[in-house]
Order: C-alpha cells, then sequence, then structure tokens
C-alpha cells in the first residue's frame, strides 16, 4: 500500500487502508506502539495495560462465575419457556 504523509490538526499522520487494520484485527480506537526499526516505522498492537495478566490469572483461577454470572440479581425469567428436545 502507498499512502502520503498528511496534515492532522497540529500533527502529520498517515492513512491506514481498512484492508490493513482488519489483517491486524485493529479497530480506530486500537492502541498501537509506534517504533522506528532500522530505518523502518513499526506498528504494534498494544492491548490495554494489565489485562492480559489479569485475564491470564483469571484463567489459572479457573472459575468465570465471579466473571460472567449467569443472571442478573434483577432479572426475571418466570416468562421464558424452555423448549424440550
Amino acid at each position: 500500500m502507498r499512502t502520503n504523509i498528511i496534515q492532522i490538526g497540529n500533527s502529520k499522520g498517515i492513512i491506514l487502508s481498512a484492508e490493513i487494520l482488519r489483517k491486524l484485527h485493529l479497530t480506530t480506537k486500537s492502541a498501537v506502539r509506534v517504533t522506528v526499526e532500522d530505518e523502518r516505522i513499526v506498528l504494534q498492537p498494544e492491548p490495554r495495560q494489565g489485562w492480559a495478566n489479569a485475564f491470564k490469572q483469571f484463567a489459572l483461577a479457573g472459575s468465570e462465575e465471579a466473571f460472567f454470572p449467569d443472571t442478573f440479581d434483577d432479572e426475571d425469567l418466570s416468562d421464558i419457556t424452555w423448549e424440550q428436545k
């Protein structure tokens, strides 16, 4: 992909194609780390700080009840009928 450096307010930027964003699983709100390596600009996805470790600890605990409850405290399921198979 060829692109140009553009003016964005008082800063400069580039436009990335939707195809590139899709391949890297990025959105317009994604955090990325920008570095320069061997005269190249490198973009790397950077997950929210602490989330990777928090989910790792959660997985090691082996329980998801506290994180994803089956129902909310005020939820009323009395009007739901379940089909028997």
